[in-house]
């Protein structure tokens, strides 16, 4: 089945839900993305020194070191 066609067929399963029963699909669905997102969240914090880096960037940004987005795009030929 597609991702277009489960989406269909969700909303018909959610349409046919009766009025008391529609706050817990609203919370299922809630958590569920709830989940995606910190799934995302952990495997970014996964990979060795990345907060170490961000903490440094920031630092470094805060002190004014860093390169402005313009000198990036023309250094690497993008527009």
């Amino acid at each position: 089945m597609t991702t277009t066609q489960l989406r269909r067929e969700i909303k018909k399963r959610v349409d046919r839900l009766s009025p008391d029963r529609l706050p817990v699909a609203a919370d299922f669905l809630a958590y569920l993305q709830e989940r995606q997102g910190n799934h995302a969240t952990e495997e970014l914090l996964g990979i060795p020194g990345l907060v170490g880096d961000l903490r440094k960037a920031e630092r470094d940004l805060a002190a004014g070191r860093g390169t402005p987005l313009r000198k990036l795009r023309r250094k690497h030929g993008a527009p």
